[in-house]
This record gives structure tokens, C-alpha cells and sequence, in this order.
């Protein structure tokens, strides 16, 4: 197979189904993030991490891929298996995961600055991307295109847990939070 063909040249790309628009459409700007964001949590999977997070992150490297599959296809030319991508105990399994990785961790105090550890500091840069891509997934939304709720409370949900993740990897590598101060 091919990997470039050459029909992205001029600005255009097409969406599943075959629908050609710009590259910077609210849709590819919006599965382009979550894109962005599969790829550092890949860099993510390859610190030092226990095997259990680890695999905790490649199942959400799945969820990802299937929601920018999902934010990719053009509904009215492709038909898609399932209205609803993301399904409520998708959503749970990042609560009961938040929740298990909060335990050990110190009550938070003041609003903690990025950094602390290397694989913290990842985890921090992913819970911004997940921001984005929740911000440019209300965009497309706004124009128009329907999104079940659940898919937001995923993403919603993601960006908590990567917050908790990059405290929890901070700390547990023995390294200390850098808090703000005013």
C-alpha cells in the first residue's frame, strides 16, 4: 500500500465515506486532536510505568482511535455499527480508575504546576491535548454535528483522570509536586 497518493496536495483530504473538505474542517481539527493525543500517550506508555496503568492507557488508546474513527466518518454516506461510541461503563472505568489512583495521593492544597517527573510531566501535556480536543469537539458540535453525550463525558472524564495519573506517577516515583504560588 501506498502511503502518500498525492490527492492531499492542494488542502483537501477525505473523510470516511469519501467526502472531500479542507484540512483545517472543524471535523479533522477535532479528530486530529484526539490523533495528537493517542500519540502522547503512546510516548506516555513507553515511560517506566506500572503494568497496570500501562494497560490501562493502551485500552484508552483504543477508545481514542475508535472516536477519532467515529468524528472521521461522513454519517450520511457511511454507516456506522452503533450510535454511540462510547458507552456508560466506559465512562465509569475512568471514575473507578481516578478513584483508585486518588487514595494513595495527599489531599491537594494548592493548583499544581506541570513537572515533578517526567512521566507526570506527560501525563500533564496529555491532559492539555484532552482539553483542546474537548474544546474542539464542542466546536464541531456547535456547527452542527451530533455527538451522544456519553462521548463527552468521556473526554471530560479523561482529562480528570490524566490529571490524577500525573499526580499519582509523580508521586509514586518518589518525586515531589511543584505547587503554584501566588
Amino acid at each position: 500500500m501506498k502511503i502518500y497518493t498525492k490527492t492531499g496536495d492542494k488542502g483537501k483530504t477525505s473523510l470516511i465515506g469519501g467526502t472531500r473538505v479542507w484540512k483545517n474542517d472543524a471535523r479533522l481539527e477535532a479528530y486530529g486532536t484526539i490523533d495528537e493525543l493517542n500519540a502522547f500517550i503512546g510516548v506516555l506508555i513507553t515511560s517506566k510505568l506500572p503494568a497496570d496503568v500501562q494497560e490501562f492507557l493502551i485500552g484508552i488508546q483504543h477508545q481514542l482511535f475508535t472516536i477519532g474513527s467515529f468524528l472521521a466518518t461522513d454519517r450520511s454516506k457511511t454507516e456506522i455499527k452503533s450510535a454511540s461510541v462510547i458507552h456508560e461503563a466506559d465512562v465509569q472505568a475512568l471514575e473507578q480508575e481516578i478513584d483508585r489512583l486518588n487514595e494513595s495521593l495527599p489531599p491537594i492544597r494548592k493548583f499544581i504546576l506541570p513537572g515533578g517527573s517526567h512521566a507526570g510531566s506527560v501525563a500533564h501535556v496529555c491532559r492539555a491535548i484532552t482539553r483542546r480536543a474537548e474544546r474542539k469537539i464542542l466546536h464541531l458540535v456547535q456547527t452542527g454535528f451530533e455527538i451522544d453525550t456519553l462521548l463527552l463525558q468521556y473526554v471530560n472524564r479523561l482529562s480528570d483522570y490524566l490529571f490524577v495519573l500525573s499526580r499519582y506517577l509523580t508521586v509514586s516515583e518518589g518525586d515531589k509536586e511543584i505547587f503554584w504560588e501566588s
